[in-house]
């Protein structure tokens, strides 16, 4: 066979197996024999062998998993993966149509979607073919895991057209598909895992592809940030049209003309999920109409179109064996009952919120009782009540401690504050903590710096605060526990690339009371600089919209200790980032700008700029750029073979640009 022969037979048999997997893993009707398919693949594999040349990214043969990786790369998404409020009942999903109504009217449907219990991803396709996937991440920036979702085969390697877009879904592991593993993991003595959600996360999240492929997972697509020139305009077409491209939806989907049937929708599948083959664990609800989901907009951190409903929590009985006091990065004391494991709403739990001394007295929880547990999907689990009749006379009544259970200083209750709280700076559990928090995800990002190498880093006094982060050596860590030469390359790497971070990130990581990420954020992009936010008055913290007293006062006062000056000038020193980097605020200086408080939709190829840098530079003086053209658009930029979004801006009479007055208005 020569090489012209090679590529015609590996072209027909990449053809027919990319179908007839597409009919197993999407469609569910295998049109031929397994045998037959295996039989196929064979022939393919010793063609690609002799012929290595004719082997490509979306051959049939790429799914079992490639070489071991060393470490995730960060991707960033090209808009944020947000995520969603809940809803916890009837009265919830009223509240939220009222809410809907308010905004748009009645003249608008919903689309109904059971939430399957797994892990969002996101995957890119540029003309048709996959060339990346990601983990949601904190929204903004996931991990790299192509490798591993090429194994999923329910996701295409190469689309029905030659489209570019960035599609969204839930990755998860069938029920039959967890079961088996943890039989496996049992039969090898390996610990089980607690529930399909986290079986599933940890498949994609190995380093070995192969390990992904062996664990059977599956995929349903639920959204596209970008349906390019397809002329779509509302969620259950862009399901179709997902559909179409050979991606795998979830058919039990249903449109709802208003609230009533949503909640039929909602009851039918809290009585029938135990029947599905996958874990779900609520219902999606949505506008269905894109440009009322326009009109609606998003908060911070959700749309305001869309809710989860969440499943009624679970209750069982267990016992309570004792109670257990940690200390956080606040100083607070809190109390944790330590149950007898037991196993609700789909995972094992062997610990649950007690809050703090007041509901342990309110309760009369004692060692020994008898408890109630709830838990509703990821809600820490909590104790709700005592079965008092069920006492021996041997149950244990608990007291909280007079002084910290880490450092022996002395508890005290804030007037205000029903916690007892350790008020020691130098606290070690309160650094520990600190330290823990400063590089998780939403903060500092530090890969590798899990609790137990925090917890072994302390044990071995080679760091006592953040800064000693950034002073770690090779020589002292690898003599460490697990710690082997490539893991500490890894971190060490991880570590230096946090250095790079935009301002926000440090300032959340700081763990200042009261600010969380949103605020962080806020802050950094009016400040612009760590000098800046230190030379601020407590009148310009209040200046801003989204900053009360008390986190004014709570910004001033952390920033006047002595300690936290010391801690920056060492930050400083190991040359971490105090910049911010984002998109700026519309000030004084770029109010002026055309963009400023404009809704601006790009369409068609840019020559001189990306989607993503021109949507930055828009975004910096002012503008906010949407992925779809409705009534609230003001300005439309197309380039070229823009399509649909071009016409029905011309329809709209909306502002239409093309690349060269874009880029003149931003050089101005």
């Amino acid at each position: 066979m020569d090489l012209q022969m090679a590529e015609k037979k590996v072209n027909e048999l990449k053809n027919l197996l990319n179908q007839y997997n597409y009919e197993y893993h999407v469609l569910d009707q295998p049109s031929v024999p397994d045998a037959e398919y295996d039989r196929l693949m064979r022939e393919l594999v010793e063609i690609e062998e002799s012929f290595p040349e004719l082997k490509s990214s979306d051959s049939p043969t790429q799914r079992v998993g490639g070489e071991v990786l060393d470490m995730f790369e960060k991707v960033q998404h090209q808009s944020q993966m947000l995520s969603l409020s809940n809803a916890f009942g009837e009265r919830d999903l009223m509240d939220f149509d009222r809410r809907i109504r308010q905004a748009v009217g009645d003249d608008f449907s919903y689309v109904c979607e059971l939430k399957i219990d797994g892990l969002a991803v996101s995957l890119r396709y540029e003309d048709g073919l996959f060339v990346l996937g990601a983990t949601r991440g904190d929204g903004s920036t996931g991990e790299n895991i192509t490798a591993n979702l090429r194994t999923i085969r329910s996701i295409p390697l190469r689309l029905n057209k030659e489209v570019t877009l960035e599609a969204r879904g839930e990755a998860f592991m069938p029920k039959p598909s967890f079961e088996a593993l943890n039989h496996q993991r049992a039969e090898k003595g390996e610990e089980l895992f607690a529930n399909p959600r986290n079986a599933a996360a940890g498949s994609l999240r190995q380093l070995d592809p192969r390990i992904a492929a062996s664990r059977n997972l599956d995929v349903f697509l639920y959204s596209v940030t970008d349906t390019g020139e397809t002329a779509i305009d509302s969620h259950s077409e862009a399901l179709d049209f997902l559909d179409s491209l050979g991606f795998k939806t979830n058919k039990q989907r249903k449109k709802c003309a208003d609230i009533h049937e949503v909640i039929e929708y909602v009851e039918k599948w809290t009585k029938e999920r135990p029947q599905l083959p996958y874990e779900i664990d609520g219902i999606v609800i949505k506008v269905d109409s894109f440009e009322q989901q326009q009109d609606l907009g998003s908060t911070a951190k959700s749309p305001r179109w869309a809710i989860a409903y969440k499943f009624p929590a679970e209750e069982v009985i267990t016992t309570l064996k004792g109670i257990e006091l940690s200390v956080g990065r606040t100083g607070v004391v809190t109390p944790t009952a330590i149950l007898e494991p037991v196993r609700v709403a789909g995972s094992t739990v062997q610990r649950a919120s007690l809050h703090n001394e007041d509901l342990i007295r309110e309760k009369d929880i004692r060692i020994g009782d008898q408890v109630v547990v709830k838990k509703a999907g990821d809600i820490i689990p909590e104790v709700v009540n005592v079965l008092a009749d069920r006492r021996t006379g041997d149950e244990e009544e608990f007291h909280m401690p007079t002084h910290c259970p880490e450092c022996e200083s002395d508890l005290i209750r804030l007037d205000g504050e029903v916690a007892l709280r350790c008020i020691n700076p130098k606290c070690p559990a309160q650094i520990r903590e600190g330290i823990i928090h400063f590089v998780s995800r939403n903060a500092m990002n530090i890969d590798g710096l899990g609790e137990k190498v925090i917890g072994q880093l302390f044990a071995e006094n080679l760091i006592h605060d953040v800064a000693d982060l950034y002073k770690l050596k090779y020589e002292q860590l690898i003599g460490l526990e697990r710690m082997g030469e490539k893991s500490v390359q890894n971190l060490l790497a991880a570590i230096e690339a946090s250095k790079q971070n935009s301002l926000e990130k440090l300032i959340f990581g700081l763990g200042i009371r009261h600010v969380g990420e949103k605020a962080a954020k806020t802050i950094a992009q009016q400040f612009e600089s760590m000098a800046g936010l230190e030379a601020a008055t407590r009148d310009d913290f209040l200046a801003i919209n989204e900053i009360g007293e008390k986190m004014a006062d709570s910004i001033v006062a952390f920033f006047e200790q002595e300690e936290v000056k010391e801690l920056l000038q060492e930050l400083r020193e190991a040359e971490v980032n105090m910049e911010y980097k984002g998109p700026k605020l519309v000030t004084a200086e770029n109010s002026e700008s055309v963009f400023a408080g404009k809704t601006i939709v790009l369409t068609g190829k840019l020559e001189r700029l990306s989607r993503n840098e021109a949507k930055d530079q828009i975004e910096a003086f002012g503008g906010k750029v949407s992925g779809s053209v409705s009534k609230k658009t003001d300005i439309v930029i197309a380039g070229e073979d823009a399509g649909s979004k071009l016409t029905k801006a011309q329809e709209l009479g909306i502002e239409i640009w093309d690349e060269e007055r874009l880029v003149e208005e931003l050089k101005d």
